[in-house]
């Protein structure tokens, strides 16, 4: 009996696993319509002194299990930390956590996550970190993923913009469309 909270977690951990699993897969059958055409990315928009910018490529990720937190023991969310990176013409790494819950066999979760990313894009250095906010309702999914106002470093300072996550085949790439304050 003093094993019920341990086999309690370690379920819960599988469960949103496969909560997390059926997003992905949500994400594989609806983001290739979300695949629409753009510009391509030496294409260089100028307006109001912002540039204008479109960023695609391919990305690696790593997603493993954290233990509860003093926030979530108790609770039915997850903790994920991610490790991620980057290629094309975003050639970076990130770190982050992700906190997910929800019900994969009614259709229903959710997840939240925050990572920074450091590297190069488009030949300018700095980091910068990224804020998801995901839902699946009725098998209905809905993701925004922006860029964090201010977190921007380096060459990088200044940077706003959102990124599109596409998975199809098992493999995930981003579409990433961005401004930047125009040099002086």
């Amino acid at each position: 009996m003093n094993n019920l909270p341990q086999i309690h977690a370690s379920g819960r951990t599988r469960i949103c696993a496969r909560v997390l699993a059926g997003i992905c897969l949500v994400c594989s059958l609806g983001f290739p319509v979300l695949a629409h055409s753009q510009a391509p990315p030496s294409t260089l928009l100028r307006k109001d002194a912002v540039m204008t910018r479109h960023a695609e490529g391919p990305f690696d990720v790593k997603v493993t299990p954290l233990p509860p937190d003093d926030a979530t023991t108790g609770t039915a969310i997850d903790r994920y930390a991610l490790d991620k990176h980057f290629h094309g013409d975003l050639e970076a790494a990130s770190k982050g956590e992700m906190m997910g819950a929800g019900e994969l066999a009614k259709g229903t979760a959710g997840y939240v996550a925050i990572e920074q990313v450091t590297g190069t894009l488009h030949g300018l250095t700095g980091s910068f970190a990224l804020q998801h906010n995901s839902t699946m309702d009725n098998g209905k999914y809905q993701m925004s993923v922006a860029v964090v106002p201010g977190s921007g470093t380096g060459e990088l300072a200044g940077i706003a913009g959102t990124m599109t996550i596409i998975i199809a085949n098992g493999k995930h790439s981003y579409s990433f469309d961005y401004t930047l304050p125009a040099a002086p």
